[in-house]
């Protein structure tokens, strides 16, 4: 039989193991990198990475260059923002999850554009994305239309590009659809913000007057019915009776010129 003393060796032995073997897998679960998975829930949508192929396509729709500010909103582990700073442009990733932040930033230094890219952990419905020339997002419709407001006070100009998902009856400028690596949430939708005219515009030709709905608008120029009335950005172009106007719009004024029935430059100025 063993003595008391082996026993008690014996015992301290397995205690220091058992110790021993909780520290490492303590070690292991704080060294194991994070890794997020497909389908985890954020705080308004569940995480679904864009294919690669999209996110180009997307900025290639917003036409994105080294002289834009791109703000990605619900940035996930980053991809959009870091291939908007591939192609020159500054950008800003704008995402809840503190993990996924981390993420971003890393993936970022891997990389090698850290120094172009800012990842803000926030909330984006109290973020201020005024200064941004491009939005891209990958958020639910409803959510969409919960930022739709504050997208269309923004300059007009801004270009907003979203994965898959709609802004409702603000229909998309354009779309577009991609394969290859995407299997799943493979189109593209581009918005312009437009310049807001809604209203009535003094002109030599008469009073302009506009109802608005987004891009397109309706009227009348004096008493001729205005239509094919269009905004990209702040370009305006619409036709009455027989002459076609083309224009930019400036603040309360707007300016360009006409073709068909009168040639010549136009003006017009908000009442």
């Amino acid at each position: 039989m063993p003595s008391r003393r082996a026993v008690r060796w014996t015992l301290l032995a397995l205690c220091l193991s058992l110790g021993a073997t909780d520290l490492y897998g303590q070690a292991q679960a704080v060294t194991k990198p994070y890794e997020p998975s497909v389908g985890q829930a954020g705080k308004d949508v569940v995480w679904v990475p864009t294919s690669q192929t999209l996110v180009e396509k997307m900025l290639d729709l917003a036409s994105v260059t080294p002289r834009d500010f791109v703000i990605d909103l619900g940035s996930g582990d980053g991809r959009t923002v870091i291939a908007a700073a591939k192609r020159g442009a500054r950008a800003v990733g704008v995402e809840f999850n503190p993990d996924m932040v981390a993420l971003s930033r890393q993936n970022a230094a891997a990389a090698g554009v850290a120094a172009k890219v800012t990842f803000v952990e926030g909330d984006l419905f109290e973020t201020d994305f005024s200064q941004a020339t491009v939005i891209t997002m990958f958020l639910l419709p409803d959510i969409n239309l919960r930022l739709r407001p504050k997208l269309l006070d923004l300059r007009p100009g801004t270009r907003i590009v979203s994965n898959s998902f709609t802004m409702d009856d603000w229909e998309a400028d354009e779309t577009a659809t991609v394969e290859g690596d995407c299997t799943s949430w493979c189109r593209a939708l581009f918005w312009i913000v437009p310049a807001k005219v809604d209203g009535a515009w003094k002109a030599k030709e008469g009073t302009l007057t506009i109802q608005q709905r987004f891009q397109h608008f309706t009227g009348t120029l004096g008493s001729t019915p205005v239509t094919d009335g269009r905004l990209r950005g702040d370009t305006i172009e619409f036709t009455a009776g027989g002459t076609h106007y083309t224009g930019r719009v400036s603040g309360n004024t707007m300016k360009g010129t006409s073709t068909g029935g009168s040639n010549g430059t136009w003006s017009a100025t908000r009442q």
